[in-house]
C-alpha cells in the first residue's frame, strides 16, 4: 500500500524475485518488508528509483539493522546509479569487512550520511538468505530530489558552454560574450566572421581571438579587394596553430586561400604558408574550425603592388596584338588586345601578365619535421629539408642519415634527387579523444576506446610454480616492436629474492583492448624477448621497469599508437614529472584491494572496460615522509615518485602495474605504475609509487637499439 508521495510499506506475504518497485514521486520512503517487525527470508527486491532530469537524488538511511557477514555474504543492501557501485551495507555497526550507511549510534538506528547519485536514477537492491539467527528489523531509508547545478558539476572534462554557464531548478542555458552568437547546439559560441571585406593597399587580418584559441564551429570569410591593376602578397606570421591529422590532410581545421581562378591550401599543422604571391587584386580567405579542440590560430600581414609585366614578344596584325611573356622560373601567359579597324588601337595593360610557379606545400611525412631552407617560400627553386624526430627507429628512406632534401620543380611539384620518400613510423603520443589536462579534475571513469592507444594489456603465466600463477599487467607502447612495463609485472616470484623473467613464450601481448572480456578480438602479439632492468631489486621495487620486444610488429591504427618518451633533459632542468602537475593512469586494475589471504599472487582484473584517473604528481619531500612514518622498509628513491591525494579516493591499484602514468598534449611517459601500500589502494595519504621513467631514457634507447 501506497502513504503519501513514495512511501512504500510492504506487507510480509511473499515476493517473487527479482521484483522491481518503481518510485517517480521528487521525494519519498521506502523501507524493508514488514518493517519494524524482522524481516523475511530468501528476498531480491528491487527499488528503481527516477526523478526528472536535471535533478539527482540523495538517500538518507534514518534505521539500518541487518545481519551482519563477513563481506555482506548473507544479508545485505546494494545502492547503485549508472552502473556505479555507490555503497554495499550490512549489519548495523561497521567492521572491517562490513559497512553500514553511516556512523551507527545504537544496535538498531544510525545517523547516515546521505548517499548521492550522479544523474536522476537509483537503484536500490534488498537481498535476504534463507536463514536468520536473530531477529533483524531491517531498514527505513527517504529519498528526496535535489537540482543539479550543471555549470559546476560536470561528469566528463568537456565545458558545458564554451562563455557562459546559468543554472536553474531542473536545468540550465549557455550564453556567448558580446559579438558571438549560440550555435544551433546551444553549448558553442561561434563568431560572425563571413563577408569581411578589407579594401585598404595593406592591412593585418587574422583567426578571431588570436594569438589566444580561435572559436569552434566557425566558418570565416576575408574578401581582400583592391584596385584593379595591383597585386596582393600574403605574408603568414611564423606563429600559426591549426589543428591538424597526423594521417591525413587537414581534415577538422583549415585555412585555404582562393585568388585568381585558383585555390591554394588547404594549410593546417604549426608550419606556416609563408608568403603567398597571389597575382590579382582579389583575395578571399577561408577559414574552417570543426567543433573541437583548442589551438592558437594565425595571422597575416597583405600589401600590395603594381603590376609590371615583362614583354618579349610582339606580334600585330591588322585587327589584334598579341603580348607573349616567358622566363626559365615562370609560366607563359599570352595577353591579347582585340581592335576594331578602322579606328586606331588603344589599350591600357592591368592584365598581370606573369606568375611565378608555386608548388604549394610540400608532402608532409610522417614523424619528420619540415624546415623551409628559403625562407618559407614554396616557389620554383625553393628548397626545404626534412629531419626525423629525435626518437629511436625512425630513418628516411632517400638516405641513410635523419635528414633529407626536396626541391621545387618547374612542373609545380617537389621532387627528392634520391628515392621517393616513404612514410615512417606513425607518430608517437597522439589521441584526439584524450580529455585536457587543465580542465577539471575528476575520479576514475571509463575511457573512450582509442583514448589510451598505447595501452598494452599483458597476461603473464608462471608454469614454474606450482600450482601455476596467472596475472595480468599493463604496458605501454614505444613503437612497433617495443613495449615499456614494470619488472615485477615479468618478473617468476622467488622466495630467494632472486630475479628469474618469466619466460617470453608464457607472455600474451595484446593491443587496442577497450573491454577486456573481448581481448581475443584485439589485436594480438607473441613475445621475443624479455629485458628486465640490471638492477632491478624486488624487495624494494627500486629500477621497477622492464621492455619487451614482441616478435612482430605491431600494426598501428587509431586504437593502436606508440607514446613518447621523455626528452633529453638538461641539469639545470627540474626533473620530470614536475611537482603538482597533473597525470593520467589507465588500467583495468581493481578498485577495492582484497583479502591476500583470500587471494594469493598477483590480482586478477575486475574492470572489464578500460579505466583512467587523474592524479597530482605529489612532492618529494611528502611522498618520502608518508612512507617513512609507517616503516622503514619502504624506501623511496630518486628514480621513484608519487601521485594521487592525501584525502584518498583516487588511486591507480593491482592489475594496473606497469601502465603508463602520461603528461602532455603530445602525451608522454614519465612513470610505470609500481607499488603502493601498505593499506588499500585509494587511502588517505597512501600514494601511488611510479618509477620516474626519465632517469632510464638512456638505458631504453639503448635496449632498444641493440
Amino acid at each position: 500500500s501506497w502513504f503519501g508521495p513514495g512511501l512504500v510499506v510492504m506487507s510480509s506475504h511473499l515476493w517473487p524475485r527479482g521484483h522491481v518497485i518503481t518510485l517517480s514521486s521528487m521525494y519519498g520512503s521506502l523501507e524493508s518488508p514488514n518493517f519494524p517487525e524482522p524481516y523475511p527470508r530468501d528476498l531480491d527486491l528491487v527499488w528503481d528509483i527516477r526523478v526528472q532530469a536535471g535533478f539527482r537524488i540523495r538517500l538518507d538511511f534514518s534505521h539500518f539493522h541487518l545481519e551482519p557477514s563477513y563481506l555482506c555474504e548473507y544479508d545485505y543492501v546494494k545502492v547503485e546509479a549508472d552502473g556505479e557501485l555507490l555503497g554495499l551495507f550490512c549489519g548495523s555497526e561497521p567492521t572491517d569487512t562490513e559497512a553500514v550507511p553511516g556512523s551507527t549510534s545504537s544496535s538498531t538506528s544510525s545517523s547516515s550520511s546521505p548517499l548521492l547519485s550522479p544523474s536522476s536514477s537509483l537503484s536500490i537492491t534488498f537481498r535476504t538468505d534463507y536463514s536468520d539467527e536473530d531477529r533483524y528489523t531491517g531498514f527505513r531509508a527517504h529519498y528526496t530530489a535535489q537540482d543539479v547545478d550543471e555549470c559546476l558539476e560536470r561528469s566528463d572534462e568537456e565545458l558545458l558552454c564554451d562563455h557562459f554557464c546559468h543554472n536553474f531548478i531542473g536545468g540550465f542555458y549557455c550564453s556567448c560574450r558580446h559579438g558571438y552568437k549560440l550555435h544551433p547546439d546551444n553549448r558553442t559560441c561561434t563568431v560572425h566572421c563571413k563577408d569581411v571585406v578589407f579594401r585598404e593597399s595593406s592591412g593585418i587580418i587574422s583567426s578571431p581571438e588570436f594569438p589566444g584559441s580561435y572559436p569552434k564551429s566557425s566558418d570565416c570569410q576575408y574578401q581582400i579587394q583592391v584596385q584593379t591593376g595591383f597585386r596582393v602578397r600574403l605574408e603568414f606570421d611564423a606563429v600559426f596553430d591549426v589543428e591538424d591529422h597526423p594521417e591525413a590532410t587537414c581534415p577538422y581545421d583549415y585555412v585555404k586561400v582562393v585568388s585568381g581562378g585558383r585555390e591554394l591550401g588547404p594549410f593546417c599543422g604549426s608550419v606556416a604558408p609563408g608568403s603567398i604571391e597571389t597575382e590579382s587584386s582579389s583575395v578571399m580567405i577561408l577559414f574552417h574550425s570543426d567543433n573541437s579542440g583548442e589551438n592558437q590560430g594565425w595571422s597575416l600581414n597583405y600589401t600590395t603592388t603594381g603590376t609590371k609585366p615583362g614583354l618579349d614578344q610582339t606580334h600585330t596584325d591588322s585587327h589584334r596584338r598579341t603580348q607573349t611573356h616567358t622566363d626559365a622560373h615562370r609560366r607563359t601567359q599570352t595577353h591579347t588586345d582585340l581592335c576594331i579597324s578602322p579606328y586606331p588601337y588603344s589599350c591600357l595593360c592591368v592584365v598581370l601578365c606573369v606568375a611565378e610557379v608555386d608548388c604549394g606545400n610540400p608532402p608532409p611525412v610522417t614523424r619528420a619535421q619540415i624546415l623551409f631552407l628559403d625562407q618559407n617560400r614554396t616557389t620554383f627553386g625553393s628548397k626545404v629539408r626534412y629531419q626525423c624526430e629525435t626518437e629511436p627507429g625512425l630513418n628516411l628512406s632517400t638516405s641513410q642519415s635523419q635528414t633529407s632534401e626536396m626541391f621545387s620543380s618547374f612542373k609545380s611539384t617537389w621532387f627528392s634527387p634520391g628515392s621517393v620518400l616513404v612514410l615512417v613510423s606513425s607518430g608517437c603520443g597522439l589521441s584526439r579523444s584524450l580529455p585536457s589536462l587543465v580542465k577539471r579534475i575528476v575520479g576514475g571513469r571509463t575511457a573512450d576506446s582509442g583514448m589510451f592507444p598505447w595501452q598494452v594489456l599483458l597476461q603473464v603465466q608462471d608454469r614454474t610454480r606450482i600450482p601455476e600463477q596467472n596475472w595480468f599487467g599493463s604496458g605501454s607502447l614505444l613503437s612497433e616492436t617495443w613495449v615499456l612495463t614494470a619488472a615485477h609485472v615479468l618478473r617468476s616470484p622467488r622466495r630467494d629474492g632472486s630475479v628469474v623473467p618469466i619466460d617470453p613464450q608464457h607472455i600474451q601481448v595484446f593491443l587496442g583492448v577497450h573491454s577486456s572480456s573481448l581481448k581475443h578480438q584485439a589485436q594480438q602479439r607473441i613475445v621475443g624477448a624479455v629485458v628486465l632492468h640490471p638492477d632491478f631489486q624486488p624487495q624494494n621495487y627500486n629500477h621497477d621497469i622492464a621492455l619487451l620486444r614482441l616478435s612482430s610488429a605491431a600494426q598501428l591504427s587509431d586504437v593502436i599508437r606508440p607514446v613518447c618518451l621523455p626528452p633529453i633533459r638538461i641539469l639545470t632542468d627540474p626533473p620530470l614529472p614536475e611537482p603538482h602537475t597533473l597525470g593520467v593512469v589507465a588500467g583495468w586494475g581493481l578498485s577495492v584491494t582484497p583479502d591476500p589471504a583470500l587471494s594469493p599472487g598477483p590480482a586478477p582484473l575486475t574492470s572489464d572496460l578500460l579505466q583512467f584517473v587523474k592524479l597530482p604528481v605529489v612532492p618529494q619531500e611528502e611522498c618520502v615522509a608518508s612512507y617513512a612514518s609507517r616503516s622503514a622498509d619502504y624506501n623511496i628513491s630518486l628514480s621513484m615518485f608519487c601521485a594521487g591525494y592525501s584525502e584518498g579516493g583516487r588511486d591507480t591499484c593491482p592489475g594496473d602495474s606497469g601502465g603508463a602514468f602520461g603528461q602532455d598534449q603530445r602525451w608522454t611517459v614519465v612513470g610505470i605504475v609500481s607499488w603502493g601500500g601498505p593499506e588499500d589502494c585509494g587511502s588517505k595519504r597512501v600514494y601511488g609509487v611510479y618509477t620516474r621513467v626519465e632517469h632510464y631514457r638512456d638505458w631504453i634507447l639503448q635496449t632498444m637499439k641493440d
